[in-house]
Formats: structure tokens, C-alpha cells, sequence
């Protein structure tokens, strides 16, 4: 769920105020190579809230379909596992175009 959080908030902090100012004025006003690197993390960030949310369902449906087993096979290092190869997986989508 920290995970989640931090790639909404930084959809908000990072991804939403240039998208706001291009809206206001219709064109871009910023400098010309920060949009690609806006674009960038426009994608890892919404990418990662939606890999997020697939990894938390993913943790939600093996708990449900093997409650007593789960604590065996769900380990902290497991669960570190998966939130770093959610932000791996949304980075490289996001930064191996540019």
C-alpha cells in the first residue's frame, strides 16, 4: 500500500502540476527537454499505480485461496521483491524509449 501512496503522490507533486500549466496555456511553457523527461515519469508513475494495484490484488487472491499457507509463501523479502520489480518494470517502460 506504500507503494501505492508514493507512486500516487507523485503523480500529483510531479506529473500533475506541468500537465496543469499545458492545459492553462494550450502549449507547452516549460523547457523543451524537460517534456520528454515529463513524459517519462508520467509513465513510470501511472504505470506503477496500476502495476501496484495488480500486485495487491495478486497478495489479496493468494491469501484468499490458501489462508494458511500464505504467510509461508508471502515473506517480507517476497512482498520487497515484488514492489521493486513494479517500479523496475514501470522505469524501464517509461525511460528505455527516451
Amino acid at each position: 500500500l506504500v507503494s501505492l501512496f508514493m507512486s500516487d503522490l507523485m503523480v500529483g507533486l510531479v506529473v500533475m502540476p506541468p500537465a496543469m500549466l499545458n492545459q492553462l496555456y494550450g502549449r507547452w511553457v516549460l523547457r523543451g527537454d524537460f517534456c520528454s523527461l515529463w513524459a517519462s515519469f508520467d509513465v513510470m508513475c501511472c504505470s506503477a499505480s496500476i502495476l501496484n494495484l495488480c500486485t495487491i490484488s495478486l497478495d489479496r487472491y493468494l491469501l484468499i485461496i490458501s489462508p494458511l499457507r500464505y504467510k509461508l509463501r508471502m515473506t517480507s523479502c517476497r512482498a520487497l521483491g515484488l514492489i521493486v520489480a513494479t517500479w523496475t518494470v514501470a522505469a524501464l517502460a517509461s525511460f528505455l524509449p527516451i
